[in-house]
C-alpha cells in the first residue's frame, strides 16, 4: 500500500517582509504546486541576490519538489553549511532526506531536531511521517499526536494519522493478523467517520480473511454514498463471484459499467471497466469480453491491466502460450507486477512448466510478502508433490451369486516435477456359494511416471500377480504402460498396453485367463460448454479369445460450482467367441444412455468440508438379437476432507448393465477410501 503524507513548508516566507512582498509570486507558485514556475522564478530572484536565505530555500523546496530531489539535498547541505544554527534550515533539510528516501538517516536526523525543541510542530510531523516510512507505525502514531497535542485538528497531521492507521493495519493483514487489522481499521473510523479509503481496505481484509458477508455489507456501505457508488458495485461484483454467483457479479458489474460517463474518475473508470470484462470472463461470455479488451487495446496497447485481462480471458479460453506471452509483456513493463508474476505461474503450471512456475510464484512473494494467493498456489502446486498414500476397500456382489472383499493400497513419491515412483499392493477375495468356488488373489507392482515433455507424461507399471483357486496357483507378470499426451489445447490422449488376470470370479481365476490390452482414451473440452470422451480398448486373451470395445460419451456442461453436466453415452462392444457359460461375451452389444453428473471436487475442497459426487444414468441395452433392455446405472460418493493432508469417502456403485460384470446384468459395489498426504510439502524443495 502506498501511502501519501503531507509535510508542511517550513518555511518563513515573511521574514524580510519588504523583500518578500518582491517574491510573493514565486510564494504562490509553491503554495499552488506550480513547482517548475517556482524553480524558474527563484533562480532568476537568485541571480540578483544570491545570498538570500529565503529564496535560497523557495529555490531547494521548488527544485526538490519539482524532479531532483538529490540535488535540492545538496542545496539545503549548503545551506546548513552557511545557517548552521538555523532551525528552518535544519527543517527542510530534514524533509529533503524524506524526498530521497533516507529514512534511517532521517529518523536520526528529526529525533535530534525534537531533542532541540520538542514543541516544534514540523519536526514532530516529520518525524512522525519517517517512522511511518519506516514501518514502525506504533511508533509514528505516538509521534503524530504529539504533533496534534501542538497544533490541534492540524489537518495535515490528521490526515497521515488516518495513512498511518491503514499502514499499520496493512501490515497487520500481511502478517495474516485479521483480527488485529479489523481493530486498527474500525478505530480509524471512528476517528475520520465514513471514510472511504478506510471501508474500501475493511472490506479487502474481510476478502482476503474470507468473510464474505461482512465484505458485503461493507460495500453495501460504499454502494449508498454517492461518492462511492460504483466502488461498492464493484466489490459486490467481487463477492458474488467468490460466493460462486457469477450471473449475479455480472448484474452488479453491468449497473456499474453502465453509469460511467466522461467525466468519471480515470481510476474509477479502469477499476471498473476492468471489473466488468473480468465478470463477462467469469459467464464464459468470451466473444463479448474479447470485444471489450480489442478496443482497450487499440488505446493502451501496453497498458499492463489491459495486458492482464487479455491474458486472464486466454487462461480460461486455454490458450496458455498468449497468456505467457502477455504476462511477459507486463513483467518488461513492470517486473514486480503481481498480475504478472502471479498470473505466469498459473499459465505456467497448465502448460506443465512446474519448475518455471515455482519460480513466478516465488518472485510474486519476494515482492509481496505472505501474499494469500501467492502463496496458497504454492501449496496447491506443492500438494501435487508430496508423498501421498491411498488405501480403499470395498465389497462388491452381484445377480451371478459372485461376492468379492478387496483392499487395494498405494504410495506415490515425487522426486522432482516431473519424477514421481509407484509402488501398490492389492488383496482381494472372491466367493460364489452356488459353484462353491473360492480364490484369492495378491497383485504387488512397482513403476514410475515420468513427465518427458511439458505435454506428456511416461506412466510404466509392472509387477505379479499371484492367484490361488480350487484347483490352480500360478504367479503371472502384469503390466501398465501408457502416455499421456495433449496435443493441443483443450485435447487429453491416452495410449497403452495393459496385461493383467482376469479375476472377477472365483471361476475365472482358476481359468487363469491373462487379458491383453491395447487401449486409447481421448477427450476433447471446448470453450462453448460441450465436451467429447472416447475409450477403445482391443483385448487379446490367453484363451483365444479377443474383444473389441468402444465407449463414446458426448456431454454438456451446466454448471461449474458444483459441476454439473448432462450427456449421452453409447458404448458397443464385440467378443470374436462366445462363451457366455464362462463369461459375457456377446458377438455384439450396444448400449445407450442418458446421465446427468455432479461433483464438488475433493482436491479444491476446503478442509473441514465435505465433498461428493453423483452420477445417475438410465438408458436400454441390446445384447445380440435379443429385444431392447431398460438399463439404469447410480454412482456417488460423499467424503469428507480433514485437513489439508487427510481425506475419507465412502462410494457405492448399483448397475444392471451387463458390461458392467463378466456374469452380465445386476452389480454392486460399495467402499471406503482414505487418502493421506505424508508430509506437508515435496521431499525435494527445502
Amino acid at each position: 500500500m502506498k501511502l501519501k503524507y503531507y509535510l508542511p513548508l517550513c518555511l518563513a516566507f515573511f521574514s524580510l517582509l519588504g523583500f518578500s512582498q518582491n517574491m510573493q509570486e514565486g510564494f504562490t507558485y509553491l503554495e499552488t504546486g506550480q513547482y517548475q514556475a517556482a524553480e524558474s522564478f527563484f533562480k532568476t530572484v537568485l541571480e540578483d541576490y544570491p545570498n538570500n536565505k529565503t529564496a535560497r530555500l523557495c529555490y531547494g523546496r521548488a527544485v526538490g519538489l519539482h524532479n531532483s530531489p538529490e540535488q535540492a539535498e545538496v542545496l539545503f547541505e549548503n545551506l546548513l553549511y552557511d545557517f548552521p544554527n538555523d532551525f528552518e534550515v535544519k527543517l527542510n533539510y530534514g524533509e529533503s532526506l524524506l524526498w530521497n528516501s533516507k529514512f534511517e538517516k532521517a529518523k536520526t536526523y528529526f529525533n535530534v531536531l525534537i531533542q532541540e525543541d520538542p514543541k516544534s510542530f514540523p519536526a514532530l510531523l516529520s518525524y512522525a511521517n519517517t517512522l511511518s516510512n519506516l514501518k514502525m507505525y506504533e511508533d509514528a502514531l505516538i509521534y503524530v499526536d504529539k504533533a496534534l497535542a501542538v497544533s490541534p485538528g492540524n489537518p495535515n497531521a490528521l490526515t497521515s494519522k488516518k495513512y498511518m492507521y491503514l499502514g499499520y493495519a496493512y501490515q497487520q493483514q500481511q502478517a495474516q493478523n485479521y483480527d488485529e487489522a479489523e481493530h486498527l481499521l474500525l478505530e480509524n473510523l471512528t476517528l475520520f467517520k465514513d471514510d472511504g479509503d478506510t471501508q474500501i481496505n475493511l472490506a479487502n481484509l474481510y476478502l482476503i480473511a474470507n468473510r464474505l458477508d461482512d465484505a458485503t455489507t461493507v460495500y453495501q456501505t460504499l454502494e449508498a454514498n454517492p461518492e462511492y457508488n460504483i466502488t461498492g458495485l464493484n466489490g459486490l461484483a467481487l463477492v458474488a463471484h467468490l460466493n460462486e454467483n457469477d450471473p449475479e457479479a455480472l448484474e452488479f458489474s453491468e449497473l456499474a459499467f453502465s453509469k460511467l460517463n466522461i467525466d468519471s474518475d480515470a481510476k474509477i473508470k479502469q477499476a471498473t471497466t476492468e471489473r466488468y470484462i473480468q465478470a463477462l470472463i467469469w459467464n464464459r461470455k468470451y466473444a463479448e469480453a474479447n470485444t471489450q479488451i480489442s478496443n482497450l487495446i487499440e488505446t493502451n496497447p501496453n497498458e499492463n491491466w489491459v495486458l492482464a485481462l487479455r491474458a486472464t480471458l486466454n487462461i480460461y479460453k486455454s490458450d496458455f502460450k498468449e497468456s505467457v506471452a502477455d504476462y511477459n509483456r507486463i513483467l518488461e513493463n513492470d517486473s514486480t507486477s503481481f498480475d504478472g508474476n502471479l498470473g505466469k505461474a498459473n499459465a505456467l503450471k497448465a502448460l506443465g512448466y512446474y519448475d518455471d512456475a515455482y519460480i513466478s510464484a516465488e518472485n510474486t512473494l519476494s515482492f509481496y510478502t505472505n501474499q494469500k494467493d501467492a502463496s496458497q498456489f504454492i501449496k496447491t502446486l506443492n500438494t501435487s508433490f508430496t508423498p501421498s498414500w491411498e488405501t480403499k476397500s470395498y465389497y462388491s456382489f452381484d445377480n451371478g451369486d459372485n461376492k468379492a472383499y478387496a483392499i487395494q493400497t498405494g504410495i506415490e513419491i515425487p522426486t522432482s516435477t516431473k519424477l514421481k515412483w509407484l509402488a501398490s499392493y492389492g488383496y482381494r477375495s472372491t466367493s460364489n456359494k452356488v459353484t462353491d468356488n473360492e480364490a484369492q488373489s495378491n497383485n504387488f507392482s512397482l513403476g514410475l511416471s515420468y513427465q518427458i515433455l511439458p505435454n506428456i507424461t511416461f506412466k510404466g507399471v509392472g509387477g505379479i500377480t499371484a492367484a490361488k483357486a480350487s484347483t490352480n496357483d500360478y504367479t503371472h507378470f502384469v503390466t501398465d504402460v501408457s502416455f499421456n499426451i495433449k496435443p493441443y489445447k483443450l485435447q487429453v490422449l491416452d495410449i497403452g498396453y495393459k496385461r493383467e488376470i482376469q479375476n472377477f470370479n472365483a471361476e475365472l481365476l482358476d481359468r487363469e485367463i491373462v487379458m491383453n490390452h491395447a487401449y486409447a482414451n481421448y477427450n476433447l473440452s471446448t470453450n462453448f460448454k460441450l465436451g467429447w470422451f472416447t475409450q477403445y480398448f482391443y483385448t487379446w486373451q490367453s484363451d483365444d479369445n479377443a474383444r473389441n470395445l468402444l465407449f463414446t460419451s458426448l456431454y454438456y456442461n451446466l454448471f461449474n460450482k458444483p459441476a454439473l453436466k448432462v450427456g449421452l453415452n453409447y458404448q458397443y462392444i464385440t467378443f470374436k467367441n462366445q462363451v457366455p457359460d464362462i463369461y459375457f461375451s456377446p458377438e455384439s452389444f450396444n448400449a445407450f444412455e442418458i446421465f446427468a453428473n455432479v461433483i464438488k471436487n475433493e482436491e479444491t475442497t476446503k478442509p473441514k468440508s465435505w465433498f461428493y459426487e453423483l452420477t445417475a444414468a438410465t438408458g436400454f441395452q441390446y445384447i445380440e438379437d435379443d429385444s431392447s433392455q431398460m438399463t439404469y446405472r447410480i454412482q456417488g460418493k460423499l467424503g469428507y476432507k480433514f485437513t489439508e493432508r487427510a481425506m475419507l469417502n465412502l462410494y457405492g456403485t448399483q448397475s444392471n448393465i451387463a458390461s458392467a460384470t463378466a456374469a452380465g446384468f445386476n452389480y454392486s459395489e460399495i467402499g471406503l477410501r482414505f487418502k493421506w498426504y505424508l508430509f506437508d510439502k515435496p521431499l525435494f524443495r527445502k
